[in-house]
Order: structure tokens, then sequence, then C-alpha cells
């Protein structure tokens, strides 16, 4: 069968800190009460990705990568990973602060949980005024001191806190303690992996009136105590044009903000993720509209295409390096 522009049924998560922002982008059977995420593109298994569109409707993820391997993903992608598709694709909607937390890297996580690590990174969608991320520990902080006041349960006064707004991209390499504040919506890329080792929940009870697990121990493992130079990403954003966002060893990302067709020529997989207005994207037998809180998954089998925006269109474009 040919391959063609595909979209997802989204998988629609509860967290204890979600709000009601995302409802808006899925039908009303998938609607609830916090919201916190939507996979968008999902290869995790028991969160596999369900085609929503066309003649492979019905058909996950996996079995699309088993059937078409690199016609679907490209070739170097399928040389180095497979059957597993290596990246994950989400929307977070922060009502409340999340946990503090870390990811392992991939020789970490590989030892551990015969798994993908976990890098991503976020483009912050819409912030409320006074939003904050936690990025690391403020300068100096070693394992002793952070030691310390983990044994204290004062944690939050090393840790390293940075104002957000609209359009602010940041990356969080595996090994990062980091945590998303309350009033952030937010698209994230990662790598295919759930492992989060949790550190610190501010003594708060889920809904059943009990304290959420900690992964102390085996944060300890894994946190990279580096003083960190940069965290938000310096880009520009020329209008009309694909700018680069944030290059990484798992996905490099660009962005695009404005209102004037594009067009392209292609062999490799591409993911585009709406995070302002929305657009269409045409093919040579087909033509699909992506819209907020929407991802769009190309195959490396389509190769001429456009993209014309009809309302004034951002994007992120992701490929796999």
């Amino acid at each position: 069968m040919k391959l063609y522009p595909l979209k997802f049924t989204p998988i629609t998560h509860y967290r204890i800190w979600g709000g009601s922002k995302l409802n808006t982008a899925v039908s009303k059977e998938l609607q609830m009460d916090n919201l916190g995420e939507i996979w968008s593109i999902s290869g995790v298994e028991g969160n596999l990705s369900v085609v929503i569109n066309g003649e492979l409707k019905g058909k996950n993820l996996k079995e699309l990568v088993e059937i078409y391997q690199e016609r679907l993903v490209g070739k170097k992608v399928w040389e180095k990973f497979g059957n597993e598709f290596p990246l994950l694709i989400k929307f977070l909607d922060a009502d409340a602060d999340l946990s503090v937390q870390v990811h392992p890297n991939d020789q970490q996580a590989k030892e551990l949980h015969n798994s993908f690590g976990k890098s991503e990174m976020w483009y912050i969608m819409d912030a409320e005024p006074n939003s904050e991320l936690t990025i690391g520990f403020k300068k100096g902080i070693q394992k002793e001191e952070y030691q310390k006041h983990l044994e204290a349960n004062s944690l939050d006064e090393i840790l390293n806190k940075i104002p957000v707004q609209k359009g602010d991209a940041i990356y969080i390499p595996a090994g990062r303690v980091h945590a998303i504040g309350a009033g952030v919506v937010l698209a994230e890329i990662q790598q295919t992996s759930d492992i989060t080792y949790r550190i610190y929940d501010y003594n708060r009870l889920d809904k059943d009136g009990k304290k959420r697990q900690l992964h102390t121990e085996n944060a300890g493992k894994v946190i990279d105590f580096t003083p960190i130079e940069k965290t938000k990403s310096n880009y520009q954003n020329t209008e009309n044009k694909f700018n680069t966002l944030i290059e990484t060893l798992y996905f490099e990302t660009k962005i695009f903000s404005g209102d004037e067709t594009q067009e392209f020529s292609n062999n490799e997989l591409r993911i585009y993720i709406c995070t302002e207005g929305k657009g269409k994207f045409t093919f040579k037998d087909c033509e699909i509209e992506l819209k907020k809180y929407e991802s769009l998954l190309i195959p490396a089998d389509c190769s001429d295409y456009q993209m014309l925006p009809s309302e004034h269109l951002s994007v992120l474009e992701v490929v796999i390096p």
C-alpha cells in the first residue's frame, strides 16, 4: 500500500497537576478533568498511536514501522533503530507544578530498564504571567549538598528556577533535574521512553489521598551536577522561514511562523507539530489540515509537498539526524 501523511488518535492522560486547556483539542469522549498530557505520536508499549486517517486507519505505529520499515522512517533511521520508533511527541498543560524529576541516559536506561534514555526539549506554547521552570541546580551545588537538602526536605532552596514566556525553547538532556511550573502549556519532543525518576513532589497527595512514589535512589545514580551555562535556546525566528531551534543527537527541530506557502522535496521522516493557527499540507494524491495541538507524520516515501498556512501558522518541524 502506498504511504501517505499520517495523523493519529490523541492519547489522553490524567495527571494530578493537569488542567483543562487541552480539552479543546480532543473529542468529547476523550475530555477529562486534569487532562495533563496528550501523546500525539507514540511508539511506547501500552500507549501506541493509532492512525486516524486514510486506508491505514486503525493500524498502530509499531505495526507501521514493522511493515514499511525504511519507507516510513527513512534508511538511516531504520538501520539505527529497526522496529523501535525513536521519538515521542506530547502536549502538556500544567495547571499546578509538576514534580521535580530526572531521567536516565541511554546507557543507564539500558542497564536498568532495557530502554532508551530520555533526553527531551520543550517549546512553550503559552505561559501565564510569572510562570517558571526548574532547570538544574543553582551554581556550585554538588552531590553532598543535594543529599543534605534532600534529607532535610528543603530541595526547593537549591533548585535553579527561570522565568518563561511563550516562544521559549529549552533542551533537557538526560541527567538534568527539571520541573514544569504551574501556568505553562508546552509541546515536548523526546526520546521514546517513559522512565521518570521523581525526586520531590511538594508532599502533596494524589486523588486517593496518598503521597506519590519517589525514586530518590535511582535518581541519585543519574543526576548530572555539571553547572548549566545556558538554559534557553537563543534562536532566530525569521518570518516565513524554517529557523533552527534545537539540534541534538536525537532530534533536530526547526520552527516556522508565517503565512507564505512553503515547498518541500523530501526523502526522510518528518514530523510537524502545530503550536498556533492552522494550515494545509498538499501532496500529489491528497491534502490534510493541521491545527493547534495536532501533529502530522510525513513518511520518507512522501516526496514533494507544499505547506499552505490558512491562518498565521506556527509549526515545529522535527527530523531524526
